[in-house]
């Protein structure tokens, strides 16, 4: 390592390319910061490169491949269709490489300069940045810290095997795997264990925890599961992944102590989610940490050194780009004196399986042990006309509501466009909108839209589409 003679001053230094570290870096920049970009990887971070992008390539492929049948149907006439992961592999690199180019022009055009190397801290206005035998210094005068997180898995299990895979990895194969054996409970499970069972695969999904749904989605979900022939295994715990002539022996403890085994040819596991923070030479700053290892900070992202931000996987809540985006573009506004802070009461939770679910705001089950005097509506998606013509029936929408204030509590969906959907329920639940608000405006028809007027609706009994509820005896 050659150490530069010369420390040069930065403005803004953004350590860490993901979607909160660049949107942080773009949105600085337009509010007239000159800012620096430290990425040791690839712009647009684990998100762009190896996580949400080629996870949805997947579960979009799977989706269109699903839809065959009812295209037949229809009268569309074409040959035998088959799944080549080959090709998809192709694709999917393709249209990775097209969004990180978008994610390079971007920062060009807003003057964001981009730095390769691995940045830590030397104190509080100071950062090295090493790239291969080079080492850069930089006095800065505010920085953002977005270095995202990584997966960390239980001791013992070994992924020294293309068949013994750790969640990225799945979605790297060229060929689709007889019997997959999936373990974890997160949505990134429930994505993989759809995309294969769709395109052919034996699916096997043992869960090492509960589903963390309102009751009505996890209902849905286990009969969505036992429909597309998933074999699930509850409450158990992973001891030993071991490879025998081709194929893998999957060692699992029940809670009653029972050990059971199951065979498959390729196993993957879904880890959990840490701050990377390990390399940053935080030890060097009095930073406050929490318990677990994230950097605190307040609403707008400030951490106990002022002029210090940090954003996403790096600080609590949910691992999601979304928050690390609305973080990033937070910590940029607070930076240039606006009155701006970030609220994670109701961020929205997807799972783009197939059909897919949406959420935020409370679960029926959350809003009772709050105290709220509550009242739910369920109108199932079978029910809405475009759902039908497109033969896409399964699901359901899923109001929490409170009886005394008629103020909607939390939107749950499972279906098709839920994902889409979910954004004027987390719309209306930042307004704190009651029911009305939500029964007011004109909705297209036909479209899956429908179905959120008419769950609202459900709520006083006025779904035109859903029987009458039954009415309460007197006692």
């Amino acid at each position: 390592m050659v150490v530069g003679e010369i420390t040069e001053d930065k403005d803004v230094v953004v350590i860490g390319g993901g979607p909160g570290g660049y949107h942080a870096a773009i949105r600085a920049a337009r509010l007239g910061r000159q800012v620096t970009l430290i990425e040791r990887e690839d712009l647009g971070g684990t998100c762009l490169n190896k996580g949400c992008i080629p996870s949805k390539v997947f579960t979009h492929f799977a989706q269109e491949f699903k839809k065959m049948k009812h295209l037949k149907e229809m009268g569309m006439e074409f040959g035998e269709v088959e799944a080549n992961l080959s090709t998809l592999q192709h694709y999917k690199n393709k249209k990775i490489s097209q969004l990180r180019t978008g994610v390079e022009s971007l920062c060009k055009a807003n003057k964001v300069e981009v730095v390769k190397g691995s940045a830590s801290f030397l104190s509080e206005s100071r950062i090295g940045v090493e790239n291969g035998h080079e080492f850069s210094l930089f006095n800065f005068k505010e920085a953002i810290v977005a270095t995202g997180g990584d997966f960390y898995y239980p001791e013992g299990i070994k992924f020294d095997s293309d068949r013994i895979l750790k969640e990225r990895e799945i979605f790297q194969l060229k060929d689709i795997p007889e019997e997959l054996i999936i373990y974890g409970a997160d949505y990134i499970s429930l994505e993989t264990a759809s995309v294969f069972s769709i395109l052919g695969s034996r699916v096997t999904l043992v869960l090492d925890g509960e589903f963390s749904f309102d009751s009505a989605i996890t209902k849905e979900l286990s009969r969505q599961l036992k429909k597309q022939k998933i074999n699930v295994i509850k409450d158990s715990q992973l001891r030993a992944v071991i490879e025998r002539d081709g194929h893998l022996m999957v060692e699992l403890e029940k809670e009653i102590g029972e050990t059971i085994s199951i065979e498959g040819s390729h196993f993957v596991m879904s880890g959990q989610v840490r701050p990377n923070l390990s390399e940053l030479g935080l030890d060097r700053l009095p930073l406050e940490i929490t318990e677990q290892g994230y950097i605190r900070t307040d609403r707008e992202g400030r951490t106990s050194i002022p002029h210090i931000w940090a954003i996403g996987d790096a600080t609590e809540g949910p691992s999601l780009a979304v928050k690390a985006i609305k973080q990033g573009k937070v910590a940029a506004e607070a930076m240039a004196g606006l009155k701006v802070e970030v609220d994670l009461q109701f961020v929205p939770t997807v799972v783009q399986m197939s059909p897919p679910i949406a959420y935020a705001g409370l679960t029926e089950e959350e809003a009772r042990k709050e105290g709220y005097s509550v009242t739910v509506s369920e109108n199932p998606v079978r029910g809405n006309g475009y759902a039908q013509l497109t033969e896409e029936k399964d699901g359901f929408v899923k109001v929490v509501s409170d009886i005394e204030t008629d103020v909607v509590l939390g939107i749950h969906m499972m279906g098709m466009g839920a994902v889409e959907l979910i954004t004027t329920g987390v719309l209306g639940l930042e307004m704190a909108a009651r029911d009305e608000d939500y029964r007011f405006p004109l909705y297209p028809h036909p479209s899956m839209n429908e179905s959120l007027l008419e769950a609202v609706e459900g709520l006083k009994d006025d779904a035109v589409h859903m029987p009458p509820r039954k009415k309460e005896l007197a006692r």
